[in-house]
């Protein structure tokens, strides 16, 4: 069996990797990511929402490659944000940004990025390989009532997550319809986990538990 590392405190992430088979070593990455994407933005590294949630699963896996429960594993880095109107949508923290994040989005479409950074520390060298890829996936949202918003910030979940919402949570009533892999929208791409697995040689299979 291959050990694999889940460099997020996700518990989405992790549950889904759970119900594939998949018992991974969490480990919290402590990557401030609003430093590490404005020192990007500025030096011009980011253009897009992919490459936005690409480059903050990079470092989430990278600042987990160290780690004593790292050693000899998979290390799987991820992130999420959701782009509306080309502007890219993390964790609104707020209550008051949450509403009107909603607010914006209700009766409308917006694509949801995952970033997915692959690293192999099974290799020993101080660059080990590594691959990356960002899936992508359209979610329309259902005509919310301005009481039904209020109702749903109020509960606390969309304070935590990549664009106010989630899929298998409370704010599953609330997405009229996906088009792409409904594993992306959660914040990790299990086909992208399997192509990333096969292109560092990697058999998807061998991280099943048992």
């Amino acid at each position: 069996m291959t050990k694999l590392v889940l460099a997020s405190t996700s518990p989405a992430r992790l549950r889904l990797l759970r119900d594939a088979g998949i018992d991974p070593i969490v480990i919290a990455p402590g990557v401030d990511e609003e430093y590490v994407a404005d020192l990007a933005l500025q030096a011009g590294q980011i253009s897009n929402t992919a490459d936005l949630v690409l480059l903050l699963a990079k470092a989430k896996a990278e600042a987990v490659v160290n780690h004593p429960d790292a050693q000899g594993a998979l290390i799987i880095g991820c992130d999420s944000a959701l782009d509306l109107d080309g502007e890219s949508l993390g964790k609104p923290h707020e209550p008051e940004v949450a509403i009107e994040r909603w607010k914006a989005m209700r009766g409308r479409s917006g694509r949801l990025y995952s970033g997915h950074w692959l690293i192999d520390n099974r290799v020993s060298s101080p660059m080990p390989p590594a691959k990356g890829h960002a899936s992508n996936t359209t979610v329309h949202f259902a005509e919310l009532s301005d009481s039904e918003i209020l109702a749903y910030v109020g509960t606390g979940e969309p304070l935590k997550v990549a664009g106010a919402f989630t899929i298998d949570g409370l704010g599953g009533a609330f997405i009229k319809a996906i088009e792409g892999d409904a594993h992306t929208v959660v914040g990790l791409s299990l086909t992208s986990l399997r192509d990333l697995c096969l292109s560092l040689d990697v058999e998807y299979p061998s991280l099943w538990r048992g």
